[in-house]
């Protein structure tokens, strides 16, 4: 691509660095862990500013390390989608999914979520285009962590929902803003805690959801942390397993598991990554998918019967 024309697409929809380390409130590890974490979805989303061909585009996302490279590919489906929304012809996305990005398939649909976000498009009339009935829900979690990292005074502060959304894409958004929520605090436990508990309820849930899904795909934290965040959930502890076993599944499948996912793993799910990510397999068997029940909410429902299973019965490592 020129230079002339990428450097527009960049003026129109690229991500200015304030943005992109207004979060931070520190210099130490944990925050510089979190800001590689960032600035490698947002690279892999200026990637496809520059050039969104898959077969120069791939091998730029391939040239970050394996533990980040999901988020080069989260990024990257950002990007496809932001441009399938001002050039509507053809499917650069379902091409990218279809394909190269299949392995990373969990990401992609988090990447799209985060685009519509940014563009403020409505998230849910976007599903119809994408094929798997229970993955395709994984578009508001990254629209709800678009608005909580991006928006927190109004997301996480105010506690706004938009209204457009339907019951259970209210709960998938509070799950990507539960997410944004461990990116704020620095992985601080305490302030993790504290944050959910001015939420109503009702919302805890998935909030904490969203939290096990970043304690088991970004990671950073030691065992002896862990347990303390399996602590401070409380009764919303086995949902935390439900987010930790699912993100388990998602980098086996990409090629890219960490030691941080299996420590997770083992405190949260009372098993090791590779066994969680079985309990995703089943539970993806046999799925129902209806306006009242949609697949990802059945979905999730299993794993949480499953490991409140183990909780009770003291599997916790």
């Amino acid at each position: 691509m020129s230079t002339s024309l990428s450097r527009l697409r960049r003026a129109v929809m690229g991500v200015p660095d304030r943005e992109v380390t207004r979060f931070l409130r520190g210099d130490t590890p944990n925050w510089r862990h979190l800001e590689t974490v960032v600035r490698s979805a947002v690279g892999g989303y200026h990637a496809v500013l520059d050039g969104s061909a898959l077969e120069d585009l791939i091998p730029r996302l391939d040239a970050t390390p394996p533990d980040l490279r999901g988020y080069a590919y989260e990024g990257a489906a950002m990007g496809l989608t932001g441009l399938d929304l001002f050039l509507p012809f053809g499917s650069r996305l379902r091409r990218y999914l279809d394909g190269p990005g299949s392995p990373h398939i969990y990401m992609v649909h988090i990447g799209a979520g985060e685009a519509l976000a940014r563009l403020r498009r409505r998230p849910e009339p976007f599903l119809a285009r994408l094929p798997d009935p229970a993955l395709r829900w994984l578009v508001l979690d990254g629209y709800g962590f678009h608005e909580g990292f991006f928006k927190p005074r109004r997301f996480v502060t105010e506690q706004r929902v938009p209204a457009h959304l339907s019951a259970f894409g209210r709960r998938v958004f509070d799950q990507g803003v539960g997410r944004s929520i461990w990116f704020a605090s620095g992985a601080e436990v305490d302030e993790i805690a504290a944050t959910i508990a001015t939420f109503p309820a009702h919302r805890c849930a998935d909030l904490w959801l969203g939290v096990g899904v970043a304690c088991g795909y970004v990671g950073g934290m030691d065992a002896a942390t862990v347990r303390a965040l399996r602590a401070a959930a409380g009764r919303h502890a086995p949902r935390l397993a439900v987010g930790t076993a699912f993100v388990a599944k998602g980098r086996i499948r990409a090629g890219n598991p960490i030691p941080d996912t299996g420590i997770a793993c083992e405190v949260l799910c009372g098993m090791s990554d590779r066994e969680a990510a079985r309990h995703v397999d089943r539970a993806f068997e046999d799925l129902t998918d209806t306006p009242s029940r949609p697949a990802y909410g059945h979905l999730q429902d299993r794993l949480e019967a499953v490991f409140s299973g183990l909780h009770s019965v003291g599997g916790q490592a």
